[in-house]
């Protein structure tokens, strides 16, 4: 995507920013009485009807609930506002995007003459007594029908979702995104990396390019405001102040091209060594890089329902989205095959057992990849929203590509595009939920659990609960076979010793097997209260349970191990709020968080899985990355290939890049 239509892409996002978060602003002052200040009257106004009322209570929730992760009430205010303008945002783009690929009716290109909407008016005649003639209704049963596969975008009992914009700001919205100027023109269109425009050429619409959901990420925050951030004078800090701060100044889009390099020496070298040159990757792959040792590499095939991913710092899944593609072939591959005999770790079974006919493949491969390959994970909400519902529009476009109708496409029941955030918020229900659980061990570890997450907005993949849990578990464990000893000596009932100060609780334990169950017992028992808490009537614990939903996600997937990492990680200091934790976790590699995400990644590898990232060269001849050189990368996972950039790569950051892919080797 050229420079021009990206400044188009700018200019529509920041006026649709600026006009959703007055509008928004308006509502919650002038109608709601939650001011931006962070004051909030203590009683409804009396002009307020019933329907008002229940909204009201859910809004004043929404913001308590921004609260309780400890921002000052004006802030908790502001966030509020700008999470639930980016989501009306995002989902306006998603419709547009929608309707380009024809997986909708146009239903917000002619806004209320769309003909979507007069089809749907034509079936419910008594619309037309409501004040938009139903409008409203009919794009909210749109966000309905879609939210069953990109829920995380789409669900409407997000907290994001109470607000609408007036009939006069839905116009101007609707204005802004049906601008001809959007819709194509002369550019250089969409190429492939490396290629030249022509010039002259007409330029795609751009809601047909899989790439505009990105840059409206991106371009929600404007450059100034990324600076204002930095600049000390205007009330900015060299350090982000908070994860809010952090995702925003780390918001650089990956130029195709690194991308392509990253994945095709990563999950492309990994299916070539275990296929060999003879494989069809071997063509689409025109970055991988070749030596005389990968010729002599036999990696153990696996099924491709087993290649795991992950982007740690996925922002809006830019290499998820080409892993999708090299994958879409991997999977015919594999079936074609068959006498490979690789067998599925879950099923037992090859692909071909599972699929005889390789129709009833191709149906199934775009969910087996968003269900099994892709994971993502990400600080800031509005990145997951971006991401989850980027792979949905790829999946249905290579349903497209092999002629499926949407009638026989089969739903997507999960992607793994993950918000690292605090879990839960609320202290109350914390101990609400810690008092059910038995024996007092659980509940202590729980407790534990829940503090050690209390900065995942902060360090996303980089938090240490599972260290954490499992280094209480060793001392738990510890403890226990020191009193079974103590209890062999014999001692009369009641005469037992007790239990000494500072010791976990491990009474009503009597099996060693506890501790091998007791993370799983954790989360299990969390997913069974936020599914609780998700259909209870109570404002405050469907909250609670976005919150335990997210890092039950987030847990698991930490306790997974990948094939492949990728990575544009954030970089410089880490947030203030977790300065402390995270150089006491990461004492090798402090001094910058991209070193710490890159010792992470390594971690989260199989022995002999591949790691990609596009980073600062600082840390490749800089004194202070010096143990990161040499006690992570050479020690652990050496480079297996490095590419020195140099300035200007990523947009508007003026730093000096690499990329390179690591293997680990212990």
């Amino acid at each position: 995507m050229d420079k021009e239509t990206r400044n188009r892409i700018q200019r529509a996002t920041q006026a649709a920013r600026a006009l959703l978060e007055r509008e928004y602003s308006e509502q919650l002052g002038g109608v709601f009485d939650i001011r931006a200040d962070g004051t909030i009257a203590a009683e409804p106004g009396s002009h307020l009807d019933a329907e008002q009322r229940v909204l009201r209570t859910k809004l004043v929730a929404a913001v308590e609930h921004e609260r309780s992760g400890g921002m000052k009430p004006a802030e908790a205010v502001a966030s509020y506002l700008r999470e639930a303008a980016f989501t009306m945002l995002n989902r306006f783009v998603a419709l547009k995007m929608l309707e380009a690929r024809d997986l909708v009716q146009e239903c917000v290109s002619r806004g209320d003459q769309s003909a979507g909407f007069k089809e749907f008016t034509g079936l419910a005649p008594g619309l037309v007594q409501l004040p938009d003639h139903g409008y409203r209704l009919y794009i909210e049963s749109i966000f309905d029908e879609i939210g069953r596969e990109v829920r995380v975008l789409f669900d409407r009992r997000d907290p994001a979702s109470l607000l609408w914009p007036r009939r006069q700001a839905l116009q101007e919205l609707l204005q802004i995104l049906n601008d001809e100027q959007l819709a194509g023109g002369t550019g250089s269109g969409v190429q492939d990396a490396g290629s030249n425009p022509k010039p002259g050429t007409l330029n795609p619409d751009i809601w047909s390019q899989d790439e505009t959901i990105g840059w409206v990420y991106q371009y929600f925050n404007a450059d100034d405001e990324r600076a204002q951030m930095r600049d000390v004078k205007r009330g900015g800090s060299q350090a982000p102040r908070n994860s809010h701060e952090l995702a925003v100044r780390n918001q650089f889009f990956t130029p195709r091209y690194v991308v392509e390099f990253l994945v095709d020496n990563t999950l492309g070298r990994t299916w070539l060594e275990m296929h060999g040159d003879g494989s069809i990757l071997a063509e689409k792959c025109r970055y991988f890089v070749r030596s005389e040792e990968d010729q002599k590499r036999d990696r153990p095939r696996k099924d491709p329902r087993d290649l795991r991913v992950l982007d740690p710092a996925c922002g809006s899944g830019h290499f998820l989205l080409y892993c999708f593609d090299l994958l879409l072939t991997i999977y015919e591959e594999a079936w074609a095959a068959n006498a490979s005999g690789a067998r599925n770790q879950a099923t037992g079974q090859t692909l071909r057992d599972d699929y005889p006919d390789i129709e009833g493949l191709r149906r199934s491969i775009p969910a087996l990849i968003l269900e099994h390959n892709l994971h993502g994970v990400d600080i800031d909400p509005r990145a997951a929203q971006i991401a989850a519902l980027a792979l949905w529009l790829r999946a249905q476009r290579a349903w497209k590509d092999a002629r499926i109708p949407a009638i026989g496409r089969p739903p997507v029941r999960r992607t793994h595009v993950v918000v690292a955030e605090p879990m839960p918020g609320d202290q109350a229900m914390v101990e609400e939920f810690g008092a059910g659980l038995d024996p007092p061990l659980l509940r202590d570890l729980f407790r534990k659990m829940v503090d050690a997450m209390r900065l995942a907005g902060d360090l996303g993949t980089l938090i240490p609960v599972e260290e954490t849990i499992a280094s209480d578990l060793r001392i738990a464990r510890e403890q226990f076979v020191a009193r079974r000893k103590e209890l062999k000596k014999g001692y009369l009932p009641g005469l037992e010793p007790a239990q000494k100060q500072g010791e976990l609780d491990i009474s009503g334990i009597s099996d060693d097997s506890f501790f091998h169950e007791a993370e799983t017992r954790i989360v299990e028992a969390l997913r069974i209260f936020a599914e609780a808490a998700a259909n209870s009537n109570s404002i405050r614990r469907r909250l609670f349970a976005g919150d335990a939903a997210q890092g039950i996600a987030l847990i698991e997937l930490l306790r997974k191990r990948f094939d492949v990492v990728l990575m544009n990680p954030p970089f410089g200091a880490a947030s203030l709020a977790a300065k402390k934790e995270f150089e006491k976790a990461y004492p090798r590699t402090k001094n910058d968080i991209y070193a710490a995400f890159v010792e992470c990644g390594i971690r989260l590898l199989h022995q002999h899985g591949l790691l990609g990232a596009i980073t600062s060269r600082t840390g490749f001849f800089l004194s202070s990355f010096q143990r990161w050189r040499e006690e992570v990368l050479l020690a652990q996972a050496p480079p297996v290939v490095f590419a020195d950039l140099g300035v200007g790569v990523l947009d508007s950051a003026m730093v000096e890049t690499a990329a390179y892919c690591l293997e680990r080797l212990v």
